[in-house]
């Protein structure tokens, strides 16, 4: 880990939970896209773009906080082709320094996320496929309780970290 101040931690802390209360917010407007469509078969393609954009934004915020992590404790994100599936499991696997900040159970169910945010980036809309979003959004509550849990765990060791920072 690069050399990090308490207070630079704090901030950090307060950057992941701002995200968090964001990725909050997505959660909900799934919920009540998915409500929708239920509600208004005729509508279903539009309420299927905008439940899209939502599930992409999910996972978006995601790994925000990922880069949030990467950045603030690492120093750099890696390079490459492949470095959204790269920092994902990164964030699975502890460092010397740190903690994972996933559980391997997290970061398999964020997998799906990131693999549609990527169709989602190169495909119209009206070739999407319902069925993959059905069970996206079906999952994503279960999903984001997961993430929420093993983030807010690892805000609780960034605290820890800075409690030890300050009394030394």
């Amino acid at each position: 880990m690069k050399p990090i101040s308490a207070s630079a931690l704090r901030e950090l802390i307060g950057d992941i939970e701002m995200e968090l209360h964001r990725i909050e917010a997505v959660s909900t407007g799934i919920q009540a896209v998915r409500e929708e469509i239920d509600r208004d078969r005729d509508r279903q393609t539009f309420f299927y773009e905008s439940l899209a954009l939502k599930l992409h934004n999910f996972y978006t915020g995601c790994e925000r906080i990922f880069q949030f992590i990467i950045s603030e404790l690492n120093g750099a994100l890696p390079s490459g082709y492949d470095w959204h599936k790269r920092v994902l499991e990164r964030m699975a696997n502890p460092r010397d320094d740190r903690p994972a900040v996933l559980t391997q159970t997290t970061a398999r169910s964020l997998q799906e996320y990131l693999g549609f945010r990527h169709v989602v980036r190169n495909l119209y809309g009206f070739e999407l496929e319902s069925e993959r979003l059905d069970r996206l959004a079906e999952n994503q509550n279960s999903v984001w309780q997961q993430f929420d849990r093993d983030i807010r765990n690892f805000i609780n060791w960034l605290h820890q970290l800075a409690n030890n920072l300050e009394t030394k």
